[in-house]
């Protein structure tokens, strides 16, 4: 599988640990795409083939298979951007994946159903009571991908509009 083949070579090229910048860059360069692997419940930002920061994460409530349509609780997977960025959302600051595309709209169709939308990165609700650093220890989004506050602060930092993201299994 495609996971068990790159993992290793990135890992070969990790940087040594998560390190933040007075600017808030991580090693002072931003990532040229972001790698979610669902079933390692990470995510990856990497510059250059170099992983230069790696994230625990919660992921929808059905974390396994690809998401479908709205209201199944699965975080999509495949190829996406990063899109746009909202400062004021409802959980602590969100970056919108381009979800869905085309073939997601035809697979939604199959079943009858859309495909759903608003799929994000973000950082906890502001009534999680978790503190800034805090996080849940269970998948509990609608299909988004969660990480604590202070994670999300650097991913913001790290990560432009039109990045790439590569959601896998």
């Amino acid at each position: 599988m495609i996971v068990a083949f790159l993992l290793p070579l990135l890992l070969l090229f990790t940087a040594p640990a998560n390190a933040v910048s007075a600017d808030g860059a991580i090693y002072g360069s931003k990532a040229d795409r972001v790698l979610v692997i669902k079933s390692e419940r990470r995510l990856y930002l990497v510059r250059a083939d170099r992983v230069i920061a790696t994230y625990a994460i919660a992921l929808g409530r059905s974390p396994v298979g690809p998401k479908i349509f709205q209201g199944d609780g699965r975080t999509p997977e495949g190829l996406y951007t990063l899109d746009r960025r909202n400062n004021e959302s409802r959980f602590y600051r969100s970056i919108h994946i381009s979800y869905p595309n085309a073939r997601d709209y035809a697979e939604a169709r199959k079943y009858g159903d859309q495909p759903g939308g608003l799929v994000m990165i973000h950082g906890q609700a502001g009534d999680a009571g978790t503190g800034h650093y805090g996080r849940r220890n269970s998948d509990w989004t609608e299909g988004c991908i969660a990480v604590s506050n202070a994670e999300m602060d650097e991913i913001w930092a790290a990560t432009d509009e039109g990045t790439p993201i590569e959601i896998l299994p």
